[in-house]
C-alpha cells in the first residue's frame, strides 16, 4: 500500500508544474495564446501507469514490454499537450526512472525505496486514498465547442446592453473559468462586449471569483491598439466593483489600467487607479510609478507627478534603466532638475546607471539654476573616463555656469582639470574663465590662462584680448591694457571697434585726451570705422573735463562728413562751452589790465 502511495505522490509532483491552471499574466502581453490543456489526458495516463506498476512482479520481458508501452503512452500525452517528453521528465534511456526516481530498481533494493519514501512523504505511512487524491491535480472540464461558438456569435453580433439577455436564452450553458478564458482568447470583439460578457458570467455563477479570467480580460483589452475611452472606463468600473467585493485584484491588472489611461491622455483617471492600490491591498512597483508619472506628465501636472515620484523614492521600487532615464528627463524639462537628481542618486544606489545622454541632460538642467550649479559640477565625476572625450560641451557649460554665479576660482579649477584629464577644453571654455577672472580683478591669472591656451595650440581670439584689456582698463592700468592691445594687433590682422573703444574710454577716464585722440586716429588708419559712440564719448569728455570746445567741434564736423549723427544735447554742450569761454575771456583781460 505504501509503495503505491509513494508512486502516486511522486508522480503527481512530477506532473504538476506542467499542468498548472493558474499561469502568471505578463504585463502588456498580447492576447493570451491558445493551447490544448494536457490535464484532460491525466486519467487515462494514470490508469495505464498504475496497471503497469501493479504487475511489476512479472517476468523481465513482460516488464520491458510494459515500459516501452508506458513511454509510448507518455509520448502521446506530451504530444497532445504540446510538451516534449524531455520537458515532462521522461527520457528514452531511462523512461520510468526519470519520473519515479529509480523505481525500476525497487525489487531487491528496498532500502533505496525506503529512503525515497521518507524523502517524498516524510515517512508517514498512514496516508490514505483521500490524501492521495488531494495531491493529484483536479481535472478541468472539457469545453463544449458548440457552446463556445454560440457565445462567440452572440458577442460578435450583439450590442453590449443586449448581451446578457441574449446569453440567458442559451440552454444548459456550462460555464467555467476555462470557458470564460477561451472566450476572451477567441472573441475578437470590443472591450465593451467583453466586459458585458464577464459581468454576465460572474452574475450567472453567483459571483464566483474568476480571478484568472479577470486577468485575461484586462490583458486582452489593454493589448488592443484602438481601445476607446468608454472601454477603459467600463473596465475600471468593473475592477473597482470587484475590488470592493474583495476579489483578487493584483498589481499587474492595475498597472495595465494606468497604462491604458496614459495612452488615452486621461491623467486624473490614471491617478485615481494609483490611489486605489492601498485599498485593494496591492503594492505598487516600479512600473506603477513610471506609468503614473508619464500619464501625469502628458497633462503637464508636474507637481502631482513629483508627489508620485516621492512615493517611489520612499518605497525604493524602481523601473528599469530606460524608464528611469525618461523620468529624469521629464523632471528636467519641467524645471525640477534638483528633484530629478534625487531620482538619479537612488538609481545609482541600486546599480541602475542612466546613460551618457541622460546624465548630460541632467547636468544641463542643474546648470539653469544658480543654486544647483555645484551639484552639476559634482555629477561630472560620474562620467566614465572613456566617455569624457565626447563631453566637451557639457563640461564647458558647467564652467560657464560657475562664472555666472561669480565663482571664477571653481571655474578655473575645473578648466585646469579638463586640461589634465579631459575632455580637452576649447577656446570658449578658456574665454569664460578669463572673463570671470578679469571681472574679479584677477587679470594676471587671466593672462596666465592665455599662455596655457597658446601651449595647447589654441590662439586667443580678439574677444579674449578685449576681456583682458577691459580688466586692466577698469583698474586704471592703461599701459598694461595698451600692451595687450599691441599683442592682439600682431596676431590678428582684423581688429574690432571694441578694442579701440576700451582704450578710448580708459584714456578718457584718466584724462589722457591726447592718447585717446591718437587711438581714434589709429582706428581710422587700420580701416576700423569709429561709430557715433566713440565720437560722443570724446566730445563730451573734451567739453566737460578739458574745456576744449575747438577739438570737440572738429570731431563734430568729422562726424557729419562720415554721415554720423551727433545728439542734440552733445551739440548744445559744445555751444555752451564755447559761450562760457567767450564770457570768461573779457573778464580775464580786464583783470590783467
Amino acid at each position: 500500500m505504501w509503495r503505491s502511495t509513494a508512486r502516486a505522490r511522486i508522480l503527481s509532483r512530477s506532473i504538476r508544474p506542467y499542468f498548472s491552471t493558474n499561469p502568471t499574466l505578463a504585463i502588456f502581453s498580447s492576447s493570451p495564446s491558445r493551447s490544448k490543456s494536457p490535464i484532460r489526458f491525466i486519467p487515462t495516463f494514470l490508469n495505464k501507469f498504475f496497471s503497469s506498476v501493479n504487475e511489476c512482479s512479472a517476468e523481465e520481458d513482460e516488464a520491458s514490454h510494459r515500459t516501452q508501452g508506458f513511454v509510448k503512452n507518455f509520448d502521446f500525452v506530451s504530444q497532445e499537450a504540446g510538451v516534449s517528453s524531455i520537458e515532462l521528465g521522461v527520457s528514452n534511456a531511462s523512461p520510468i526512472a526519470s519520473v519515479l526516481g529509480g523505481f525500476e530498481n525497487e525489487v531487491g533494493e528496498g532500502h533505496e525505496l525506503n529512503t525515497l519514501w521518507e524523502e517524498s512523504i516524510g515517512g508517514d505511512a498512514t496516508l490514505d486514498s483521500e490524501e492521495i487524491a488531494e495531491e493529484v491535480p483536479a481535472e478541468v472540464p472539457d469545453i463544449n465547442n458548440d457552446q463556445l461558438e454560440s457565445v462567440l456569435s452572440i458577442l460578435q453580433s450583439t450590442l453590449p446592453q443586449d448581451i446578457g439577455s441574449s446569453l440567458d436564452r442559451l440552454e444548459e450553458l456550462s460555464l467555467s473559468e476555462e470557458f470564460v478564458v477561451r472566450v476572451f482568447q477567441d472573441a475578437h470583439v470590443s472591450g465593451e462586449n467583453l466586459v458585458s460578457f464577464f459581468r454576465w458570467a460572474i452574475r450567472k455563477e453567483g459571483h464566483a471569483k474568476y480571478s484568472r479570467a479577470l486577468g485575461y480580460l484586462v490583458s486582452t483589452i489593454s493589448a488592443s491598439d484602438d481601445i476607446s475611452k468608454m472601454e477603459a472606463y467600463m473596465l475600471w468600473d468593473l475592477i473597482k466593483e470587484l475590488g470592493e467585493l474583495e476579489w483578487n485584484v493584483n498589481t499587474d491588472m492595475l498597472n495595465q489600467l494606468i497604462s491604458i489611461f496614459w495612452k488615452l491622455g486621461k491623467a486624473k483617471a490614471a491617478l485615481d487607479v494609483f490611489n486605489k492600490f492601498d485599498e485593494f491591498g496591492c503594492a505598487p512597483d516600479g512600473y506603477t510609478f513610471y506609468f503614473t508619472i508619464e500619464a501625469l506628465g502628458k497633462k503637464s501636472m508636474i507637481d502631482t507627478a513629483w508627489s508620485v515620484c516621492e512615493k517611489m523614492l520612499n518605497s525604493g521600487s524602481l523601473p528599469d534603466v530606460e524608464k528611469i532615464c525618461k523620468i529624469i528627463t521629464f523632471f528636467c524639462k519641467g524645471k525640477k532638475a534638483k528633484e530629478a537628481h534625487l531620482v538619479f542618486l537612488l538609481a545609482k544606489e541600486n546599480n541602475i546607471l542612466p546613460g551618457r545622454d541622460t546624465l548630460s541632460f541632467l547636468v544641463a538642467g542643474l546648470c539653469r539654476n544658480d543654486e544647483s550649479v555645484r551639484i552639476a559640477m559634482e555629477l561630472l565625476e560620474d562620467y566614465p573616463q572613456e566617455l569624457l572625450k565626447h563631453e566637451n560641451k557639457t563640461f564647458s557649460l558647467v564652467v560657464k555656469s560657475l562664472v555666472r554665479i561669480k565663482d571664477a576660482e571653481a571655474a578655473k579649477s575645473l578648466l585646469l582639470r579638463m586640461v589634465d584629464s579631459g575632455p580637452p577644453p576649447g577656446s570658449a571654455a578658456f574665454n569664460y574663465v578669463i572673463t570671470g577672472l578679469c571681472k574679479e580683478g584677477e587679470v594676471v591669472d587671466a593672462i596666465a590662462l592665455t599662455r596655457v591656451m597658446e601651449c595647447r595650440g589654441l590662439r586667443p581670439d580678439v574677444y579674449t584680448y578685449s576681456v583682458i584689456m577691459s580688466g586692466f582698463a577698469k583698474a586704471g592700468l592703461m599701459d598694461e591694457a595698451f600692451k595687450i592691445f599691441c599683442e592682439a594687433k600682431k596676431k590678428h590682422k582684423i581688429l574690432t571697434p571694441v578694442l579701440y573703444h576700451i582704450l578710448i574710454r580708459g584714456y578718457c577716464r584718466i584724462e589722457e585726451y591726447e592718447k585717446a585722440l591718437e587711438c581714434l586716429k589709429d582706428m581710422k588708419e587700420h580701416g576700423v570705422q569709429p561709430n557715433a559712440d566713440e565720437y560722443s564719448k570724446l566730445i563730451r569728455t573734451l567739453c566737460l573735463k578739458a574745456i576744449d570746445w575747438r577739438t570737440a567741434e572738429k570731431l563734430s564736423e568729422e562726424m557729419k562728413e562720415r554721415g554720423l549723427c551727433l545728439r542734440g544735447e552733445t551739440s548744445s554742450l559744445i555751444a555752451a562751452v564755447k559761450m562760457l569761454e567767450e564770457e570768461i575771456a573779457p573778464d580775464e583781460s580786464k583783470i590783467e589790465a
